[in-house]
């Protein structure tokens, strides 16, 4: 992707860009640096991946209420772990951890001038994990900050810890899950905890056709993470973070 025609947003995404790669903030940008909408956003994302020359690993996409509009942003490889995991607990200077179901799909979805139907994405689903997402932001006044700030900011991304798949159950009930999430044996969440999206799979074909008009390809080597069930933790000392949710194997993380 060639710079933003925007020179204000294309300086956002080259201190965003920079700010991943180093796990550092910015200074608060100015008002002609933040975003005008959602559309404005995606672009400034897109031009990160570009700058940090990263491969798409996978996709976040989430949405505050089973009515609202999702969000999603593209996962750069380098920030996407298989479970058991090690990361520094300075890997930011402020982040939490939450509980995510996550899925891969069984076929590549290229960008074509059709939308993908919602029978063709769900009739894709190939397996299902546990993963639990490290959140953070590149703004110093994060998380009351500008929330389109944060959309570029690959919505608050900073890896995502992947535990081992297991095939879909097209039968499965996915709005609650029976989970129990820990830190350091203090417990986080336990229960039934529910998606704020509702059945996260229903995020799933506005995601492909999302990442298709953005020029990706959706395909069986990404995972697609749908949202956290438990909010955000967010860990004040180095420790080890035990993740379970019923039916799935467990992810385990240690920050050292």
């Amino acid at each position: 992707m060639t710079s933003l025609s925007n020179p204000d947003l294309e300086i956002l995404a080259e201190r965003l860009a920079a700010a991943q790669a180093e796990s550092s903030l910015i200074l608060p940008p100015a008002a002609a640096q933040t975003p005008r909408d959602v559309a404005e956003a995606y672009r400034v994302q897109q031009r990160v991946l570009a700058l940090r020359a990263e491969a798409v690993a996978g996709w976040k996409v989430g949405a505050r209420s089973p009515r609202d509009e999702p969000h999603a942003a593209p996962l750069p490889a380098s920030g996407v772990v298989t479970a058991p995991a090690q990361l520094p607990h300075a890997l930011a200077p402020t982040f939490g951890l939450e509980l995510e179901l996550t899925f891969r799909l069984d076929r590549r979805f290229e960008p074509r001038p059709a939308p993908y139907t919602e029978a063709e994405v769900l009739d894709s689903i190939g397996s299902v994990m546990a993963a639990i997402e490290l959140v953070s932001s590149r703004q110093p006044n994060w998380p009351g900050s500008s929330p389109l700030i944060q959309l570029a900011d690959l919505q608050n991304h900073l890896a995502l810890v992947v535990g081992d798949a297991v095939p879909y159950d097209r039968g499965a009930f996915f709005e609650s899950l029976p989970l129990l999430f820990e830190y350091e044996g203090h417990c986080i969440a336990s229960g039934p905890c529910r998606n704020p999206a509702g059945d996260p799979r229903r995020l799933l074909p506005w995601l492909v056709n999302h990442a298709c008009a953005q020029g990706q390809a959706i395909g069986p080597e990404q995972v697609l993470t749908t949202g956290s069930y438990t909010g955000l933790y967010f860990p004040e000392t180095a420790g080890h973070a035990l993740a379970e949710i019923e039916g799935l194997p467990p992810v385990s993380l240690r920050l050292v």
